[in-house]
């Protein structure tokens, strides 16, 4: 196991008991804290009476770890211990000072385990730090006590009295800092008898009929995410109960520190996190303008979470639900995890009741709503009634239980735009949004190690390149939001589990240790292939230097390959000042093809594909062919529909539209209504979609200028205009030749002479366009070859190969004549 593969089972197994041993001490009632205290004064005692070293060694150490505790504000109970020791040797010391040393001293040095015991009662640590308030208590404390056990030796019950009645003090002292907090924030808590403050140690009661009526069934665990979407009796229950099922051991006390250290631990997601900063400090502002004697509301907010899936938005709702959890903003920590069905009912009605119990259900805590969009949904041109009734059930409640619930409206960016722009409330109710980013081969690359250390496995000596270069790849085509980013690692490391498995188990050797842990490259590549395979054209990986061979190796078009070189450069640039941030214009991603038919347009469309998924900003090479009765529909309303499925069949590629001049069919009395319905849909498409659609249109140049000076938005984002030539009878033959190599035949000698004179016969006449340039090129050899086997056929076995692989001159006027209509039969 190499050390770069995380970190052995075995030690992170001692790390998960040890984990293990601190929860269950930091959660365990306090008659039993106070147990653990007491055995280890007697342990301390017991270092005592060891070897004089040893014993010094145990009370350094101690010492030591005293302040480190205190700055770091670890909350375990060794780290409270830690600055006990600091009181316990002030109180040995002062003691040395008068000797004898004799048991009149155990009140005083019982204090500091009491305070220790007293600082981990759960409606003190909830809010403030143990070490922090052991500190505090026996800094003022034990000095006034060791004063007067000094000048007082004879009368010891002065120094206990002084001693325990000042740490009394301090502790509640420490105690109405947290109650005074709790009003602040909690201001209903507070004024209510039947519901405990913010940092709450015991069950909370039933719930006021203004908080909704309905109880919960608390999760038991903070920051646990809890998916409602199972059966209606599962949650019926919950809510029948009427009270809350939370308890100190269910909700363990959390610090701010501790939950901005799991935020920051999160890979990548740079900018969530520094918006989650922002709402902490805003937060954190709140408390000292209230503190300071000002008016001001309670600190809650909604949010709204966008971008593609797999990228932490639910990681950073639970995060959000311990932050406000910890500054006594909800009771509890428990994020409930929702999407359409669980608010939308059977018939109307029935989804306000049903969205109203959901709500009950995450009163106090966070309510996150997933693909949230699906609420507003419009489907031809009809209402969702459904959804707008669960939408202004959702609103109200938003408002009227602000300072007692979050929502949290997640999906992606641009249906989640769409969705708050349906409803002004939703626009005002939820103010903050928080973009998440896909991630980049080198985050994936951190998450697959997080996934591996945490599964105990470890990477073959090819199969960290592997990953690398498959990663790699997922960025440079820009499928990580297509896959599904983390879910996308996740899933990869599973399958790739299982491959390995059944790898080792068909081998005759029993595996080793070692082999059950250990993922190999060809594991991977299983795995990948499988979560890859619904993509298509995703086996071939272009390259820029193949796209623009492939460019190059087309005969003619010389103007054309000049310009497509140039737009190549281009987006090379671009893409280089970006990384070294220089700003830039951007680059060109919609292309007028202008020209006669048969000159290589739909070629070149194909190439431009491949020339931008080789830079990345492309998932798949693939090209799209449509005409005017693939985005026209049937009657208005349906041309948007069926443009709109159209333009997703060829998401993450080219859409090449060919003749779409005809869009717009100015003979039509009145304007062609279908066809601007396409254009409009069309055109706002390519401006939403930019970034993951390239779209092409070609046509006739005349036919073309026209069509693009019917609307003005189609010449401001068609702006970059290809104009392909006719090809000339030099080069039309050689293109019949190249098809004639690449079906396995050839020319006669005597059959190239006329090849080339009936091209030219079709250019000087100005026949060649009407032909259609290159395609009549194939129409002829295909036409040739025919009669060529017509002829051969009367051979019968005599027929050599080259009798049957070669196109004569009689052959070629055969073809023409019928081609051109010039043959007697007409």
């Amino acid at each position: 196991m190499r050390p770069d593969d995380g970190p052995p089972p075995d030690g992170r197994m001692a790390r998960q008991r040890i984990d293990r041993i601190r929860i269950a001490v930091r959660t365990a009632p306090l008659p039993v804290k106070m147990v653990l205290v007491l055995a280890l004064l007697a342990a301390a005692a017991l270092a005592s009476a060891l070897p004089a070293r040893v014993g010094d060694l145990v009370l350094v150490l101690a010492l030591c770890y005293g302040p480190v505790a205190v700055w770091r504000k670890q909350r375990s109970v060794f780290a409270s211990l830690g600055v006990a020791a600091w009181g316990l040797a002030a109180i040995l010391f002062v003691a040395a000072l008068t000797p004898p040393v004799t048991a009149r001293l155990a009140p005083l040095l019982v204090l500091p385990f009491v305070v220790v015991a007293a600082a981990h009662a759960p409606v003190l640590s909830r809010r403030a730090v143990p070490c922090r308030t052991v500190a505090w208590t026996l800094l003022w404390a034990v000095p006034a006590a060791m004063i007067a056990w000094r000048f007082a030796t004879d009368a010891p019950l002065i120094s206990y009295v002084i001693g325990w009645l000042i740490a009394l003090l301090v502790l509640a002292w420490r105690l109405a800092r947290t109650w005074q907090a709790a009003r602040v924030f909690s201001p209903q808590q507070a004024r209510s008898p039947s519901l405990t403050s913010a940092y709450g140690d015991a069950a909370v009661g039933a719930r006021p009929a203004g908080g909704g009526g309905a109880g919960r069934a608390g999760t038991g665990q903070p920051g646990q995410v809890r998916v409602v979407r199972e059966p209606d009796g599962v949650r019926g229950q919950a809510a029948a109960t009427g009270v809350r099922d939370l308890t100190v051991a269910d909700a363990p006390p959390v610090t701010v520190e501790e939950v901005m250290a799991e935020l920051d631990a999160l890979v990548g997601l740079a900018g969530v996190k520094e918006q989650i900063r922002q709402v902490v400090a805003f937060v954190q502002a709140t408390a000292m303008r209230a503190r300071g004697g000002h008016q001001v509301d309670k600190p809650m907010h909604h949010f709204v979470f966008l971008g593609p899936p797999g990228t932490g938005k639910t990681s950073v709702a639970r995060i959000i639900a311990r932050l406000y959890y910890a500054y006594g903003l909800l009771e509890t920590p428990t994020v409930i995890e929702a999407q359409r069905a669980d608010l939308v009912g059977e018939y109307l009605g029935a989804t306000a009741i049903k969205t109203n119990e959901l709500i009950d259900a995450a009163l106090g805590g966070v309510l996150f709503i997933d693909e949230a969009y699906s609420l507003a949904n419009d489907g031809e041109g009809h209402g969702d009634r459904f959804g707008n009734e669960a939408v202004q059930a959702l609103l109200k409640r938003a408002e009227d239980d602000r300072e007692q619930l979050i929502v949290i409206l997640a999906g992606y960016d641009r249906q989640m735009e769409d969705f708050l722009a349906s409803n002004p409330g939703l626009n005002s109710r939820f103010p903050i949004r928080i973009r998440f980013a896909g991630y980049s081969p080198a985050e994936l690359m951190a998450l697959a190690r997080a996934g591996m250390a945490q599964r105990g496995e470890s990477l073959g000596p090819e199969a960290l390149p592997a990953l690398a270069h498959m990663l790699d790849d997922v960025g440079r085509r820009r499928l990580g939001d297509e896959l599904g980013n983390g879910r996308f690692i996740r899933n990869l490391l599973e399958k790739a589990g299982q491959a390995r498995d059944a790898r080792v188990m068909a081998e005759p050797m029993e595996p080793t240790h070692d082999d059950l842990l250990t993922l190999e490259a060809v594991d991977l590549k299983q795995a990948f292939a499988e979560l890859t395979v619904r993509f298509r054209g995703y086996a071939e990986v272009p390259t820029l230097d193949s796209a623009l061979a492939e460019l190059d190796a087309l005969i003619g078009l010389e103007p054309v390959k000049r310009q497509v070189h140039e737009i190549a450069a281009q987006l090379q640039v671009a893409q280089r000042r970006g990384r070294q941030g220089l700003a830039s214009q951007p680059p060109a991603r919609h292309f007028v093809f202008t020209g006669p038919p048969g000159t290589g347009k739909t070629t070149v469309a194909r190439i431009l594909g491949r020339i931008f998924s080789a830079l990345g900003l492309l998932v798949r090479p693939e090209v799209v062919e449509a005409h005017r009765a693939d985005l026209v529909g049937e009657h208005l309303g349906s041309t948007a529909i069926k443009t709109g499925k159209l333009i997703d069949s060829a998401m993450g590629g080219v859409l090449f539209i060919d003749e779409a001049y005809a869009l717009y069919n100015e003979g039509y009395a009145g304007g062609d209504a279908f066809g601007a319905e396409a254009v409009a849909t069309l055109l706002s498409r390519a401006e939403d979609d930019r970034d993951r659609l390239v779209i092409v249109l070609a046509g006739y140049t005349a036919d073309m200028e026209r069509f693009l000076r019917s609307n003005p938005g189609l010449s401001s984002r068609f702006g970059v205009r290809i104009a392909f030539p006719s090809y000339p009878p030099d080069e039309l033959a050689m293109i019949a030749e190249v098809i004639a190599e690449q079906a396995g035949d050839s020319f006669d000698p005597d059959a190239l002479p006329v090849l080339e004179r009936i091209f030219r016969q079709a250019w000087d006449s100005g026949q060649i366009d009407e032909l259609g340039n290159g395609r009549f090129a194939r129409s002829l050899f295909e036409r040739a070859c025919a009669a060529r086997d017509l002829r051969v056929a009367e051979f019968g076995d005599q027929a050599s190969a080259a009798d049957l692989t070669t196109v004569t001159a009689a052959d070629l006027d055969t073809a023409v004549a019928e081609l051109t209509g010039a043959s007697g039969d007409g």
